[in-house]
């Protein structure tokens, strides 16, 4: 049997799924012998030709996976009631946040299994095994990563190109109608960690939960802890909002917003997000999550500027063209500045617009009410209703090619 290389990386890699395709990566830990011919041969039969791999020996002997050997999922055969064994698994339950783990055990006491709980083991199941118990305990895991009967869901991001261009407004304005207009089920995720406020545009409530407590607790994650984390407007729209201390952010690593924009993609039919203009490793990894980025500037030379800035910043990223596509908020016809020299500028074939409406955007902001619920006839409103119509039609499987005719016709 081939056996992984065990290694010390950089974290933030291992923490990188290597596949995001639906076929998992499974690692048995437990020691030579009959058992672990046993367990590999039932797990082989449970999953087909997944990607399976042998670690023969002690889970206190592992120190790191290397990027190539890091599994989605972990077979631990622990010893009885060995307490060493829940804390290394503890330990790999931080290092690996949006790695899931399924532990074999064969008289495990009520205290041990408590433990288990506590250290985030969401699988203990007894030995010796059977096949039937293990597909049941793998199709919940496949559930809590994602990786189950889904809704195949759209990522989409809003960033400033400059302080003050409207894009939290869009982001969750636009959240709002995609899920009350379009009938759609949308998550809407506040990824401005230090100085957040999406909440703030559609509702007075206050979170119980954020992005924050999610992080801290990741290794709980799955749809219904989700769910519990946000905020509800209304049945089909949720908020995931930044924390309310900025200090927290610092808690939040890039591998937590991988983990939580792979598991709401799959249970949402819409994740929008709302990323403020730091770009820095999180935003970067919710970046690159993205099926399309919302650039949203105004038609004004510092916003131009800052503009052809930041669509440098994704070439060097290696982001196609064609997912990177400029909003003009607060549009006025006549203006110095017409949208043929703009889309020069940006290099870009079309721009959508949304227009000018000063003070139904005010009030809506003031009052926290979504604009196209106070002001449904407001030009805004329109405009918003328009953009949820054209991105709730059907996707193409090549999302670029679909996002591009789309914004095409705008």
């Amino acid at each position: 049997m081939n056996k992984p290389l065990l290694s010390v990386v950089d974290t933030e890699l291992l923490n990188a799924k290597v596949n995001d395709m639906d076929e998992l990566r499974y690692t048995i830990v437990a020691p030579a012998g009959h058992r672990l011919d046993e367990i590999l041969g039932l797990l082989r039969n449970a999953v087909g030709a997944a990607d399976i791999s042998v670690i023969e020996g002690s889970l206190t002997q592992i120190d790191a996976f290397n990027r190539q050997a890091m599994p989605d999922v972990l077979l631990v055969d622990v010893n009885d009631n060995n307490k060493a064994d829940l804390t290394a698994l503890h330990r790999l339950s931080i290092q690996y946040p949006g790695m899931s783990f399924v532990m074999l055990c064969e008289r495990p006491s009520p205290d041990f299994l408590i433990q288990a709980m506590h250290v985030g083991i969401r699988e203990v199941l007894p030995s010796p095994l059977n096949i039937e118990t293990l597909k049941g305990a793998l199709e919940r895991t496949r559930q809590h990563i994602g990786f189950s009967a889904s809704r195949g869901g759209q990522v989409y991001a809003f960033i400033s190109c400059k302080g003050g261009s409207g894009a939290t407004f869009l982001a969750s304005n636009l959240a709002y109608v995609l899920a009350t207009h379009s009938n759609k089920k949308v998550a809407l995720f506040d990824l401005n960690l230090q100085f957040g406020d999406a909440l703030l545009f559609l509702s007075d409530q206050k979170p119980t939960a954020t992005l924050a407590d999610a992080a801290r607790d990741i290794h709980r994650l799955d749809a219904a802890f989700l769910a519990s984390s946000m905020v509800s407007i209304g049945p089909n729209l949720s908020v995931l909002a930044a924390p309310e201390d900025p200090s927290q952010a610092m808690d939040i690593q890039p591998a937590h917003i991988d983990t939580l924009l792979k598991l709401a993609r799959h249970h949402y039919d819409f994740v929008i997000l709302d990323v403020g203009r730091n770009l820095d490793a999180r935003t970067i990894k919710a970046l690159d999550h993205a099926d399309a980025i919302f650039m949203v500037l105004q038609v004004t030379l510092p916003f131009i500027r800052d503009g052809k800035r930041l669509i440098e910043v994704f070439r060097t990223l290696g982001y196609p063209k064609n997912k990177v596509h400029p909003i003009v908020n607060r549009y006025q016809k006549g203006g110095d500045i017409s949208l043929k020299d703009l889309q020069q500028s940006l290099g870009s074939d079309a721009i959508r617009t949304i227009p000018n409406h000063f003070e139904a955007a005010a009030a809506s902001v003031n009052q926290g009410i979504p604009i196209a619920k106070l002001t449904h006839n407001s030009p805004v409103s329109k405009a918003l209703i328009d953009w949820s119509e054209t991105l709730a039609l059907e996707p193409n499987k090549n999302t670029s090619n679909w996002i591009s005719r789309v914004f095409r016709h705008t």
